[in-house]
């Protein structure tokens, strides 16, 4: 029987050992911008996946995603290694490192925002200066008959 909570648990250590070795153990140059955002294992808590980010040398940089995967991807066993020793458990967890969309996925929601508030804005504009079409009053009074 899977044990969930076991697995959440065991996924929060793994990425906290993972980010910390990847910050102060591991020396690669390629890692100097990771981040990992979260961790996943499977039921039988053999498999761990581990999802980063990777930031630009600066605001206006561009990210190097291939760099950083590739540095992830040597340093697999080195990281495995720590999980095992940081862990305790009796089956080392193998790792797999995707690359998290989310920031990029909330970027772009949050441009489509600002584009949706100013489409707002330009009608609420339009209709601030709009006058009727016909008379001002366009419903009908009722005759006073004389």
């Amino acid at each position: 029987m899977v044990d969930q909570a076991r697995a959440r648990r065991l996924a929060k250590r793994i990425s906290a050992i993972v980010a910390t070795a990847i910050e102060y153990e591991i020396k690669d140059p390629r890692l100097r911008f990771v981040t990992v955002t979260d961790a996943r294992v499977t039921g039988d808590l053999h498999d761990a996946t581990i999802f980063y980010t990777v930031m630009g040398e600066t605001v206006e940089a561009e990210p190097d995603y291939t760099e950083a995967a590739a540095g992830l991807e040597k340093a697999k066993g080195v990281l495995r290694s720590k999980v095992g020793a940081g862990t305790g458990v009796k089956f080392t967890p193998t790792l797999s490192f995707v690359l998290d969309t989310v920031p990029d996925a909330a970027k772009q929601m949050e441009d489509l925002l600002a584009r949706a508030r100013a489409a707002d804005d330009e009608v609420a504009r339009v209709a601030a200066e709009a006058t009727p079409a016909g008379e001002a009053d366009p419903y009908k009074t009722p005759r006073d008959d004389d």
